[in-house]
């Protein structure tokens, strides 16, 4: 079952294509990364699925039906990367202001102050003005802010902004809790190590178009080279790793990175070893990084529309 089902969404601002023919589901209860380098079309199209703007085509169906802001905000947490708090407000006030906003009543939203407070041990902040807090404890009261309502669809614009590692990992785990009691999740952020850890499936935007939309584990398997890492007991001669089945890409020590031949399989690769009786210590296959990924899909969209710009033709705005 499907939360969001984003089908052929457009979005103009005069000339330019914020968001240009996109298609992609987000499963219920996934982690759901939107990826993109700056100004390829993400806040559109959260602000798209948050109902702020509305697409000049195409649809957006929530729980299988079209999407009405009207309604369906209600079932939506949206935490920006710009701070939405008031800096004058104090803190509890401020946490109780945006739960009712969100349709929930004075008791129960107390009530989810007093959780959620004390899960994350902030009570001391209660009475305090936003602004006598660090980045790092307003991210931490926006988080609250946002999911206190219980939301359906969980959206996060770059939550670890300003968070030191103790914090940053406290936000990670609510995530994942949340994620398996059944909250859809949409991770927006440029630190990739990140999103390799924490997300399921992941679509990659750049210049309003889709480049990539999959499983992580599946991406990084469509995108390897057939590069090894192995390591050795002895060091072999230069005669004895001589062999059609594998080229040597980088010795370090004992250890080599290998590349696979076309042609060959992984067991080639061990069984050159073990005919040469040298001791293999370790062995793993070295899947791309989705950095890695990133970098090389985006480039390469780049580049593409900097030859067709020189061609003649105009390149894609």
């Amino acid at each position: 079952m499907n939360l969001i089902e984003i089908k052929h969404l457009r979005k103009y601002y005069a000339t330019h294509k914020a968001v240009d023919d996109i298609s992609f589901v987000i499963p219920k209860g996934s982690i759901f990364g939107l990826l993109g380098p700056n100004g390829a079309g993400k806040t559109t199209l959260l602000r798209m699925i948050t109902g702020i703007f509305y697409p000049d085509q195409g649809e957006i169906l929530f729980n299988g039906r079209p999407f009405d802001p009207r309604t369906d905000i209600h079932s939506i947490g949206y935490m920006p990367e710009e701070r939405g708090l008031y800096k004058k407000m104090k803190v509890g006030e401020q946490a109780l202001y945006l739960a009712q906003l969100k349709g929930m009543s004075e008791k129960n939203a107390k009530d989810k102050i007093k959780y959620w407070f004390d899960k994350f041990e902030i009570n001391s902040w209660y009475n305090k003005k936003v602004e006598e807090l660090s980045k790092g404890m307003q991210q931490k009261v926006q988080f609250i802010s946002t999911i206190m309502h219980s939301p359906e669809l969980l959206i996060l614009d770059e939550p670890f902004s300003g968070l030191d590692p103790i914090n940053a990992n406290l936000i990670k785990q609510e995530i994942f809790d949340l994620s398996r009691t059944g909250t859809t999740i949409i991770f927006s952020t440029h630190r990739m190590e990140q999103v390799e850890e924490i997300c399921d499936r992941i679509v990659l935007v750049n210049q309003g178009k889709k480049l990539l939309d999959g499983e992580v584990k599946q991406i990084k398997q469509d995108f390897k080279q057939h590069l090894f890492r192995i390591g050795v007991g002895v060091m072999p001669n230069f005669a004895q790793m001589a062999t059609y089945h594998f080229s040597i890409i980088k010795q370090e020590g004992l250890a080599y990175t290998v590349k696979l031949s076309e042609g060959s399989a992984t067991n080639d690769i061990l069984m050159h070893f073990i005919r040469q009786d040298i001791p293999v210590t370790y062995f793993q296959e070295i899947l791309p990084s989705i950095n890695e990924v990133f970098i090389q899909q985006v480039t390469s969209m780049t580049n593409a529309a900097v030859e067709t710009s020189s061609e003649g033709q105009p390149a894609y705005s």
